[in-house]
């Protein structure tokens, strides 16, 4: 076994130029399919994380823009099988320059704990939440970003022009089911600095509704609709994460085209990483007649061919998933809510080490098995 080891490693670095060039290629092709097809997976599983199956999400029906009017909220409350309900508006908060907006809500305080009870968040933080006026929760991910801590001031400049600056106290973390990377305050507290500033009320732009059941979700989504239908206002009633999927509507030809790109990238360094190992194959061709003419088996020979080829795609493959890994990890997509924050699933990385090795074995399958079964008069004679 060592002796095999040692004739891998030694003709891995016969020709340190080519084996550097065909572990970059296969890196960069890695990359590429990792980065892409990393995005849809953490899109469905952040959608599969955040979402409740039970929660409702109350939004006029031409579309988020037109907002709803705020007395649907009482009435939406009176309607049986409804737990609780509140009425959420957009901020949009900056906290220093512009590159550092995420995403922001206000929410009513009253029944917030009911509506968002999987959110992790202890009732601890839920009661300061109710308590103090400039009270906010924040995401994990922007605590970490931003290196806040709980109990810290933070003052938040709007992304609305119409909207004024805000100052805030981090009352408590949002846990593991919420959107890791928002921040929510008290709705009231909007208000009350937006009529004080303009002498008017923030836009509404949804409601949150928790039915008394999963069982009454769908009875209840009927019957909002259609006690508004015909209203100046139409209320369109949908899951969460139907709600949250409709943001990606307009990116969902993007994603499919994303990860046909990444496939014809890997099959195109595939037929390139082919034709490199059938060169060098073809190079040694007189070596591995001879040492088929010492006693080596013609296997032993094609597993030691193939093993150079996985070596090389491997050390490739591990190049491209950790640039594609730091590459995801640090980037965030404005503007999509639970989505803005997206991270390289491990069943990705995963998948594209198995294409990487599965590049290695079959570019190299060919030439290797022809060359090892090849009549070693004939191979002699030929050179």
């Amino acid at each position: 076994m060592t002796k095999y080891l040692n004739l891998i490693l030694k003709n891995l670095f016969r020709n340190r130029r080519r084996t550097v060039l065909t572990i970059l290629s296969i890196a960069v092709s890695i990359f590429i399919f990792s980065a892409l097809a990393a995005v849809p997976t953490a899109v469905n599983q952040v959608l599969s994380n955040v979402a409740s199956s039970r929660r409702l999400v109350v939004h006029n029906k031409a579309g988020l823009p037109y907002g709803l009017p705020p007395a649907y909220l009482p009435k939406i409350l009176a309607l049986p099988h409804v737990e609780a309900a509140v009425s959420q508006s957009w901020y949009g908060g900056i906290y220093h320059e512009t590159t550092d907006q995420f995403p922001n809500w206000t929410l009513d305080p009253d029944r917030v704990e009911k509506v968002f009870s999987d959110w992790g968040v202890s009732e601890e933080s839920w009661r300061d939440f109710k308590l103090e006026r400039r009270a906010c929760l924040v995401g994990p991910e922007t605590m970490k970003r931003f290196h806040f801590k709980v109990g810290q001031q933070i003052m938040l400049r709007p992304s609305i022009p119409s909207y004024p600056e805000v100052q805030l106290e981090i009352v408590g973390i949002l846990g593991r089911k919420a959107p890791p990377d928002i921040l929510v305050f008290r709705r009231d507290y909007l208000q009350e600095a937006l009529k004080a500033a303009t002498g008017q009320a923030p836009f509404t732009d949804s409601m949150w509704v928790m039915p008394d059941s999963d069982a009454t979700t769908s009875q209840v989504a009927k019957e909002i609709d259609e006690y508004f239908a015909n209203s100046s206002a139409e209320t369109q009633t949908e899951s969460e994460k139907a709600f949250f999927a409709s943001f990606l509507s307009n990116y969902r030809l993007i994603f499919e085209l994303a990860e046909w790109l990444g496939l014809i990238v890997v099959v195109t360094i595939g037929l390139v990483a082919a034709n490199t190992a059938s060169m060098s194959i073809r190079e040694r061709r007189g070596e591995i007649a001879l040492m088929r003419s010492l006693g080596f088996p013609s296997y032993s020979i094609l597993w030691m061919l193939l093993a150079e080829s996985a070596a090389i795609a491997i050390f490739g493959g591990t190049i491209g998933c950790v640039g594609a890994l730091l590459l995801l990890n640090g980037a965030r997509l404005g503007g999509l809510g639970p989505l803005s924050t997206i991270r390289m699933p491990p069943v990705v990385i995963g998948e594209a080490m198995v294409i990487a090795v599965g590049i290695g074995f079959l570019s190299a399958w060919v030439p290797a098995r022809s060359a090892a079964r090849r009549n070693i008069v004939d191979t002699l004679r030929a050179i």
